[in-house]
């Protein structure tokens, strides 16, 4: 993989700020929080443009469909988290 380039700043012996450019060798991480995705953590060589606001996870099987809507909550240069949508009044007893 590509090393990527940023900039980092710190303050320098004389008081003065220095900044600097620097590699960045980690993949744009994406994590999940709850539900049948809990833990899961996907790699992407480079970060998505503007990540999407909820991923919905439907799961297939015998049964009935099941869906999951999975809410961004937080997104930063190097990776971004989506967390279970709580839902209320589902019917669930």
């Amino acid at each position: 993989m590509a090393a990527k380039t940023g900039s980092s700043s710190y303050d320098g012996a004389d008081g003065g700020v220095v900044e600097r450019e620097v590699a960045m060798t980690h993949a744009y991480v994406v994590r999940f929080v709850g539900g049948p995705l809990d833990g899961r953590v996907d790699s992407h060589a480079e970060p998505q443009a503007e990540p999407k606001p909820t991923l919905t996870h439907v799961h297939l099987h015998g049964g009935p469909k099941i869906v999951h809507h999975y809410d961004l909550q937080y997104a930063v240069e190097y990776g971004c988290e989506y967390r279970l949508r709580d839902v209320e009044g589902d019917g669930a007893e």
